[in-house]
């Protein structure tokens, strides 16, 4: 009796966790039904994406995963997408440079004797 309760008990857990999964993703076409005019902190910004439509807005996600819609054409809002591309761009340069001086090959061979 006992095995089979925490057999039904594990079911129950089991299936709670890949429900919870199910339809917990965001689909990628976010609407904006309202903008904000409250300014975030750019450390908090994880990433932006625009959107064109009926309401044209940047979506600012933050790092906690928070959607944030915000006016494209305020201030701030140029601010922060400005600051986010140039560390993206830094990040890029960073990861894409080559080191400066070369290594020159030597062919040198090598014999071993026993």
């Amino acid at each position: 009796m006992r095995l089979l309760t925490l057999a039904l008990l594990g079911i129950c857990c089991l299936t709670a966790y890949i429900v919870e999964g199910v339809g917990s993703e965001v689909s990628d076409k976010s609407t904006c039904v309202s903008l904000t005019t409250q300014r975030l902190p750019v450390n908090r910004i994880k990433t932006y994406t625009i959107t064109e439509g009926s309401l044209k807005a940047v979506i600012f996600i933050t790092k906690r995963g928070l959607k944030v819609c915000a006016d494209p054409q305020a201030r701030w809002v140029k601010d922060i997408v400005k600051s986010m591309d140039r560390k993206s761009n830094t990040r890029n340069n960073m990861i894409q440079t080559k080191p400066i001086g070369t290594q020159q090959s030597t062919n040198t061979a090598v014999t071993l004797t026993g």
